[in-house]
């Protein structure tokens, strides 16, 4: 099977954390083309591969690829991607998809109209304990689920300048960037929302416009509850990144610090997988999207998919303003 060529469009800290994906996946995938306004950051990528190219402007060498891996600021991502789609490439696009509504939907739109495959790039969704810990409550081994609770803590400080720090760039505060993986989690896990609750501050974390803090609350059908804390404003950690899924008969964790997935019963400790390395992951989740356009399938993390976790996030800002709950049960 032919090599599906890609040009990587941002080449930043976000592009630099997916690199491994290249090298892994070498048989089925050619990085053509890396891109940035900044051709230095560019080049520093071109050289860590043969034959690609190091450009400044991703139009020039969109008829040389396939596909595209679009890692920009989010305030980027829908012209860019759009541009990319309508010239009949295939997009895997970071989280989140798009600034607002409209921008989301122009996109899965001219996706749908141009016969081409939008993924967006909630690598969690990929993540080996991720998937272990959705086989393991599917499968019921520790009883029924009621409660599941995200801890995502860590330090993430930027300039106030930073586009990372202003609503209008990051398209909302820690939650709608970081933490809208974990929404997409939980409605992965948990299914239907019917309501929330969102409080967030930007104490701790003076250099963000909106909050950098989060603390989420969803009610599901059924009676289970979803919750996620996410800062970027710890100084101090102990759960870092960990899941808690308590059942009725046990308690099930996914410690991605860690690298485990462990059922506890009392005072039991069963460990049910144990990785080898950390990181993202982020080989499955290419090797996902190049699935998708081998075959022809949509995939996991589609783009009405993704739409629904953002919609959940600013209707919980709205509500948050408000001072309410939020009608989460018609998304």
């Amino acid at each position: 099977m032919p090599q599906t060529k890609l040009a990587l469009i941002g080449c930043g800290g976000m592009g630099q954390s997916h690199l491994r994906r290249f090298h892994i996946l070498s048989d089925r995938l050619e990085l053509k083309a890396a891109v940035d306004v900044n051709l230095e950051t560019a080049q520093s990528i071109a050289s860590q591969f043969p034959s690609v190219v190091a450009v400044d402007d991703f139009r020039t060498v969109l008829d040389e690829v396939d596909a595209v891996l679009i890692a920009l600021p989010h305030h980027l991502h829908h012209p860019v991607a759009l541009e990319c789609i309508e010239a009949g490439k295939h997009v895997l696009l970071e989280k989140p998809m798009a600034n607002s509504e409209a921008e989301c939907i122009e996109l899965i739109d001219a996706a749908q109209r141009r016969s081409v495959v939008l993924m967006i790039a909630y690598c969690m969704r990929f993540h080996p304990l991720i998937t272990r810990l959705k086989e393991a409550l599917d499968a019921r081994i520790a009883g029924d689920l009621f409660q599941l609770s995200i801890w995502t803590e860590q330090h993430t400080e930027r300039s106030p300048s930073s586009w990372m720090c202003r609503a209008e760039t990051l398209g909302g505060g820690q939650l709608f960037s970081h933490g809208c993986h974990y929404i997409d989690l939980l409605l992965w896990y948990l299914g239907q929302p019917l309501r929330g609750m969102h409080l967030g501050t930007n104490r701790g974390t003076p250099w963000m416009e909106r909050e950098g803090t989060s603390n989420v609350c969803l009610e599901f059908q059924d009676g289970r509850i979803g919750y996620h804390f996410g800062t970027w404003g710890a100084r101090g950690s102990r759960l870092r990144y960990t899941f808690h899924a308590h059942c009725d008969e046990g308690m099930l964790e996914a410690d991605i610090t860690g690298k485990q997935l462990v059922l506890h019963r009392g005072s039991e400790r069963q460990i049910l997988c144990q990785l080898s390395n950390s990181g993202k992951h982020t080989e499955n989740e290419m090797g996902h999207f190049l699935d998708c356009i081998e075959r022809d399938e949509t995939p996991k993390t589609n783009g009405p998919a993704a739409l629904k976790s953002l919609r959940t996030i600013w209707r919980l800002y709205q509500a948050e303003e408000e001072a309410a709950w939020a009608d989460l049960s018609d998304l």
